[in-house]
């Protein structure tokens, strides 16, 4: 069984704005229901009554009539007695009056022959049976000749002795026009009130759904712009309701939950980079070891105490251990350089003279220095900042492929308000964009030699002085890497 829902993909405010105004509607149309049921039933209560005080008044008026009269009271003197009284009767009374015998025959009655009333010349068995069982000796009939709905009342008339004397008969038209004009008149003027109150009522429904909804949509702002790897701001909203209450209570007590997660996710990730060092340290260790043991294993086999050689032999297993040595001891600075932070041995450097002789090494003919202004000082480890201009012009060198024509590497230094600006461009190779996330991480090159541990060193001294280094690159045009130092305090360039 599939059931359909009329409110399928529409938001919570819509559904609110939708509920709230078909409720109004309903409303308004189960008003002009219940209205037009009330005024059916007071006009047939009306039509009920009316007969009813007709028949006490025609009553009383026959009574006086048969009380007054000078005939005896009998079935065959009741034509006399009502001959002229009873045109009377239904002048006084504006009603129609017909009499007919304990039989049901007509005696005497104020219908015309052409009146559209029902003029029968005898009351039907049926009829005078339930009048004759009847608790008050009367029965209202409900018939329609013509259109026209009437409401028939028979009824007893008794003698001074309270014995039946004859029937009259009253037919009553049911005529609903006057409370048909008043029923107009009231829809006209319900109609009216409805619709002034459905346009405010769903103008109220429109601005309390955004008012109910106002502190959701902030909600879910929130959660769409909750991320585990940045600082998330918690929910502070005033006055709202208790379920919004405890909707952004649970937020907020998912975002410290979610910090503490990102804390210890980070810890982790740290614990696991330095894991993954350590392997690849010891990796590193244990590729000269091997060659180191063999040698050695190999020299102490050989070795002849006799041989006129063996001091070139010696000689050449010295500078074979030596080398391999240095390879070790170049794995070891490399990963000491990169854990330990630059020391803070700061001096005021002039950035002006120091690049240029930190670049005189390389002795390349298509590296440029441009710097405009004649003096920036800056407090930094002169070592450490021989070290970053080198690492920086040495990937840059090595970005440039050798067969390539117009090699260019740029060093541009310059300042920007509070900030100093050192920029190394190169038109090389360039680096993928799949790489760029991962230019900074412990141990990443995109070399076929080097441990990758350079611009992550450069990116801890840098951060340790407060500063900050970045890179844009185009694969097959080229690199440039910036370095933002803040100017020193008191410092006029």
């Amino acid at each position: 069984m599939i059931i359909l829902n009329p409110f399928r993909g529409m938001s919570l405010r819509v559904r609110i704005f939708l509920s709230m105004a078909s409720l109004i509607v309903l409303a308004s149309i189960m008003m002009v229901t219940i209205s037009i049921y009330q005024f059916n039933n007071e006009s047939k209560q009306y039509h009920h009554e009316r007969l009813q005080r007709k028949e006490k008044a025609i009553k009383e008026h026959i009574n006086y009539i048969l009380y007054t009269t000078t005939y005896p009271l009998s079935k065959e003197n009741i034509p006399l007695i009502f001959k002229d009284r009873i045109f009377e009767l239904a002048n006084i009374h504006s009603l129609e009056i017909s009499i007919y015998g304990l039989d049901g025959q007509l005696l005497k009655t104020s219908l015309s022959p052409f009146s559209n009333i029902q003029n029968t010349q005898a009351i039907p068995n049926e009829i005078l049976k339930k009048l004759e069982i009847a608790p008050d000796k009367r029965y209202v009939e409900l018939s329609t000749v013509n259109d026209e709905q009437y409401r028939s009342l028979y009824a007893y008339v008794n003698d001074s002795k309270f014995k039946p004397l004859f029937i009259v008969y009253l037919p009553h038209i049911e005529s609903n026009s006057y409370y048909i004009q008043e029923l107009q008149k009231f829809l006209i003027r319900l109609a009216q009130v409805n619709i002034s109150m459905i346009v405010i009522a769903i103008a109220l429904a429109y601005f309390l759904s955004r008012y109910i909804t106002s502190s959701l949509n902030k909600i879910s702002e929130k959660l769409s712009a909750t991320e585990i790897n940045q600082q998330n701001e918690k929910i502070v909203i005033k006055g709202a309701g208790k379920e919004i209450r405890v909707l952004v209570n649970s937020y907020n007590k998912m975002i410290d939950k979610l910090e503490e997660s990102a804390h210890q996710l980070a810890q982790n990730e740290r614990e696991q980079a330095w894991r993954e060092m350590a392997k690849q340290v010891a990796h590193e260790i244990k590729n000269p070891l091997t060659p180191m043991q063999l040698t050695v294993q190999n020299f102490q086999r050989k070795y002849n105490p006799a041989d006129s050689n063996n001091i070139q032999k010696v000689n050449d297993f010295c500078e074979s251990m030596i080398q391999q040595i240095d390879t070790m001891n170049t794995v070891a600075s490399a990963f000491s350089n990169f854990a330990s932070m630059p020391a803070q041995q700061n001096e005021t450097v002039d950035l002006v003279k120091m690049i240029p002789l930190a670049l005189e090494i390389f002795n390349k003919d298509y590296i440029f220095f441009n710097c405009s202004e004649k003096q920036i000082q800056v407090h930094i480890d002169r070592t450490q900042l021989i070290r970053i201009i080198n690492n920086l012009v040495k990937n840059s060198i090595q970005a440039i492929p050798e067969d390539q024509e117009n090699k260019k590497i740029e060093i541009e230094l310059f300042t920007q308000e509070n900030l100093i600006y050192i920029q190394v461009t190169d038109n090389g190779k360039g680096i993928e964009p799949e790489f760029a996330e991962r230019i900074f991480e412990p141990k990443f090159t995109t070399k076929s030699s080097g441990m990758g541990l350079g611009l992550g060193i450069i990116k801890n001294i840098i951060e340790n002085y407060n500063g900050q280094i970045s890179f844009t690159s185009t694969p097959n045009q080229g690199t440039t890497f910036t370095l933002t130092l803040p100017k020193p305090e008191n410092h006029e360039s």
